[in-house]
């Protein structure tokens, strides 16, 4: 009984899932938590800042792991790079939890030394992520491939129901000498105790690893004992009767040399097509949107926002849910959905554009605009992932490649604009913007 429901095809999703949402948890985490460490640090609201140059240079793995396939095909144990970075997110998490609020004096200046080391190992994992796990995924049937993208979802969708249980960015306006000024509410608990919830978190992604690895270590051990009986039984009978071809004996000249099909190249047309697709999602949802959504979305006010946030992360793990049931393999088809996710995309950077003072009726579709924007693109890359299993191990490196090179080249576009031009103007909490 137990090892039947051991063995059970719901338990293996559920693995699945917990796995996968190891992969980007981390950053999501610092990412939510921002507007808690900002008050303590001495960087203040330029650590976001920081926080994008550190993911930026957390591509450092998938180059490393990239070139390694290049350079030694065949050579990379994946099973072992997984373990390997999902103990050092796990340990870096711990050591986060503990001394994220130390401060360093650097060159006469203070500034928040371990923080940004710990951020930088956390989007190091993160980013090497994206070619590991997903390659890993070519030993498991196709249907499993969506279970991992549901996990992926959960890993920016819990980080934000603890940090709303928490209280981030909660204020009241108060009137002082006749103006409204913001009062950001206390947290209900601090910035440590929801990085030990983060290290408990990429602790079960790792445990849900190794037991993956452990079932599937035990799968091979019970087939390869009936199947070892069976070629030795064919053994002997090769030996007893070693030139019978289906009870019909043959010579040494009836015997042909098989010629072996040369294997099919990945890149074809519509495979780079996919890889198109699913780089731009990416640079759209992990890097271009997601700079913008506080000026998209604060000028309708802070319930505006926490919704577009809440309900678009949710739309994440639903739109992969979907895919379970119906794959779309039709290339117009895809292109279809990524040219509607573009239009609610483009309508959402307009309003980013005109903060503080976007058009009032746009206050009915802004969340709506950022539900169908999230889902209809995480339902791409899913399917887009689905085909790319069916074409080989190399496919899903690849796919893991452009995931993670569309969202590095959406967030290097969105940083200048927003950090250094300043192309868009933030909305002031409480403050009548005075929009004609």
């Amino acid at each position: 009984m137990a090892g039947r429901w051991w063995s059970n095809s719901a338990v293996t999703h559920a693995l699945m899932a917990l796995f996968a949402m190891g992969s980007w948890i981390s950053v999501n985490s610092l990412w939510v938590e921002l507007p808690v460490i900002v008050k303590v640090l001495p960087e203040g609201w330029n650590l976001p800042a920081f926080l994008s140059v550190l993911i930026a240079f957390g591509n450092l793995g998938p180059i490393a792991v990239t070139v390694t396939h290049h350079c030694a095909p065949g050579r990379l144990n994946e099973r072992l790079v997984i373990h390997s970075i999902q103990v050092l997110a796990a340990v870096t998490s711990a050591f986060l939890a503990i001394f994220w609020s130390y401060t360093v004096t650097v060159a006469g200046v203070e500034r928040s030394l371990p923080f940004l080391l710990f951020t930088f190992v956390l989007a190091f994992v993160c980013c090497t992520s994206n070619v590991t796990f997903l390659p890993f995924m070519f030993s498991y049937p196709p249907q499993y491939i969506r279970t991992f993208f549901i996990g992926q979802g959960l890993s920016a969708l819990l980080p934000c129901i603890v940090a709303l249980g928490q209280g981030v960015g909660e204020l009241e306006c108060k009137t002082v000498n006749g103006t409204s000024q913001p009062h950001f509410l206390k947290e209900n608990f601090p910035a440590d105790h929801f990085f030990w919830f983060l290290f408990v978190m990429l602790s079960v992604s790792a445990l849900s690893f190794l037991a993956l690895t452990k079932r599937k270590t035990q799968s091979a051990q019970l087939t390869a004992a009936p199947e070892s009986e069976n070629n030795s039984a064919g053994k002997s009978a090769e030996e007893t009767q070693p030139f019978q071809n289906g009870g019909t004996p043959v010579s040494e000249e009836q015997v042909e040399v098989e010629v072996r099909p040369a294997a099919p190249t990945f890149w074809t047309c519509h495979n780079i097509y996919l890889l198109m697709l699913l780089a731009v999602s990416n640079a759209l949802t992990n890097g271009v949107l997601p700079s913008v959504q506080t000026y998209a979305c604060l000028p309708f006010g802070t319930m505006t926002f926490h919704l577009s946030v809440v309900l678009g992360n949710i739309a994440n793990p639903v739109a992969c849910f979907l895919a379970m049931f119906f794959v779309m393999r039709s290339s117009s088809g895809l292109g279809f959905l990524s040219l509607a996710g573009g239009v609610f995309a483009a309508f959402l950077m307009a309003l980013a554009a005109l903060s503080p003072c976007p058009p009032s009726f746009a206050k009915h579709f802004v969340v709506v605009s950022w539900i169908l924007f999230t889902g209809l693109f995480s339902y791409l890359k899913v399917v887009i992932g689905t085909l790319l299993h069916e074409a080989g191990h190399t496919a899903l490196l690849w796919c893991g490649i452009s995931i993670q090179a569309g969202s590095l080249v959406g967030a290097l576009t969105m940083f200048p604009l927003i950090n250094i031009y300043r192309v868009f103007k933030s909305s002031e909490y409480c403050a009548d913007n005075q929009c004609m």
